[in-house]
């Protein structure tokens, strides 16, 4: 049984989105210490511009920096959420599936959630409902260094350090594919705004390639 253990993240890469889905049993990691610069708050996708990043502001209420994850609230003193919008919007307006899924997804960025976690899941919850996934999930109770019985993947939350497997990725037609060489593993949006429904089947070959490489990065 492939039981798998990671963390719920805004708009995931399609790295972790694609080890989330295909995970039998899967598990969310909400209670270790929360920290800057990974994927719990935030994206990337393909601009004119290039690689642009797209991060969700939170609050830090602990002088000594150590929050868990789950407790992480979002601050909505600036308007993040319309500035995100706006760039899927300029980025994205003109490809194949925007306008496809735009209705459902545009909530995502106009309910303002307290926490973090809340919004990361629903999101999970969302991408999953579009690609027609019916998939359950739990969460951590407690925060344990290691699971015996888990795929640990916790890792991927890193948006710094690649997994060791992206430059394998299959290619597919970006938006500014005239203008930048392929990005591998952007925010699942990019693929579901290119790909629409066929991005399962991308997603399906990226746990492949993580697999046949699982031994080197792992």
């Amino acid at each position: 049984m492939n039981k798998t253990l990671i963390h719920p993240v805004y708009f995931p890469s399609i790295l972790n989105f694609s080890m989330m889905i295909h995970a039998n049993d899967l598990l969310f990691e909400i209670n270790d210490f929360y920290e800057k610069q990974t994927y719990r708050n935030r994206m990337y996708i393909q601009s004119a511009n290039g690689k642009q990043l797209l991060s969700v502001q939170v609050l830090h209420t602990h002088s000594d920096g150590k929050q868990l994850y789950k407790d992480v609230r979002i601050s909505h003193d600036f308007d993040w959420q319309k500035n995100h919008w706006r760039s899927l919007e300029t980025a994205y307006r003109t490809s194949p599936y925007f306008e496809f899924y735009e209705d459902d997804l545009f909530p995502l960025f106009r309910h303002k959630e307290k926490f973090l976690i809340d919004l990361n899941f629903k999101i999970f919850e969302k991408l999953s409902e579009l690609l027609e996934i019916d998939k359950t999930y739990q969460s951590t109770r407690i925060f344990k260094h290691s699971y015996d019985d888990f795929l640990d993947l916790r890792f991927l939350k890193n948006a710094k350090k690649p997994a060791g497997v992206e430059d394998n990725f299959p290619v597919y037609t970006q938006m500014f594919h005239d203008r930048f060489a392929f990005m591998p593993n952007l925010s699942i949006l990019d693929l579901l705004f290119m790909e629409g429904p066929n991005s399962f089947t991308y997603l399906e070959q990226v746990r492949e390639i993580f697999f046949n490489e699982k031994n080197k990065i792992l």
